[in-house]
C-alpha cells in the first residue's frame, strides 16, 4: 500500500487529483452509454458498482427504519444479516479481482495513471478495514437485538455511524474508480485487456 498525501486519502478527497482526469475530460460521463467501445466488460463493471450502490442503500434504509421503529427487530435481523453478508463478500472479491488483475494490466496500459491505481489500491486497504469494522458492529447488533431497548438503540447506532462512514467511502471510491477505468476501456477498447 502506497503512503497517500492526507488530501487524497478516500476519507478525504472530493474527486481525483486534475492531472489523472485527463480521460475522463476526453470521455466524460455522459458519453459512456452510447460509446461504442462501451462493451461488455465495462457495463459489468458499472453493474457491479451500482449493485453496490443500491445494496449499501437498502442496508442504510433498513437500519434507519429499525431505528426509527418501523422495522420489528425479527424482520430487521432476517432482511439485514444475509444482504450484510452479500454485500462485504462481493465487495471483498471484488477488490481482489481488481488489486490482482485488473488494475495492474490498466496502470501498465496507461503508466500516466500509475498514481491513480495507487490511489484506488490505497482506498481498497482503507475500505477493507471499514469492512472489517462494520462487520463487527453488524454483529453487536444482531447480538444486541436479544438484550433490552437501550441496548439495542446504542447498537443500532453505533452500526449506523460506522455503516454511513463506509458507505461515504464506497460512493467516493467507485466514482473515482469508474472516472480512471472506464474512459481507458473506450479510449483502448476492452480486448487491450481481456487477452
Amino acid at each position: 500500500m502506497t503512503d497517500l498525501p492526507s488530501g487524497l486519502r478516500i476519507e478525504n478527497r472530493k474527486e481525483l487529483p486534475e492531472d489523472l482526469r485527463f480521460l475522463v475530460e476526453k470521455y466524460p460521463r455522459e458519453t459512456w452509454a452510447g460509446h461504442a467501445n462501451l462493451g461488455e466488460m465495462a457495463q459489468f463493471w458499472l453493474q457491479r458498482h451500482d449493485m453496490f450502490r443500491e445494496l449499501g442503500g437498502m442496508l442504510q434504509k433498513s437500519v434507519t427504519d429499525y431505528r426509527e421503529g418501523h422495522l420489528p427487530p425479527a424482520a430487521f435481523a432476517q432482511f439485514f444479516a444475509p444482504r450484510l453478508r452479500f454485500f462485504l463478500q462481493q465487495l471483498h472479491g471484488h477488490h481482489q479481482v481488481e488489486d490482482l488483475h485488473y488494475f495492474p494490466a490498466f496502470a501498465r496500459a496507461e503508466r500516466q495513471l500509475q498514481r491513480g491505481f495507487d490511489i484506488l489500491d490505497s482506498d481498497h486497504h482503507i475500505i477493507h478495514d471499514a469492512l472489517e469494522r462494520n462487520g463487527e458492529k453488524a454483529r453487536e447488533l444482531l447480538l444486541a437485538l436479544q438484550e433490552n431497548a437501550d441496548r439495542q438503540l446504542f447498537a443500532a447506532d453505533a452500526y449506523a455511524d460506522e455503516n454511513e462512514r463506509l458507505i461515504g467511502m464506497l460512493t467516493r471510491h467507485l466514482h473515482d474508480e469508474e472516472d480512471l477505468i472506464i474512459p481507458l476501456m473506450l479510449d483502448r477498447g476492452e480486448g487491450s485487456f481481456t487477452g
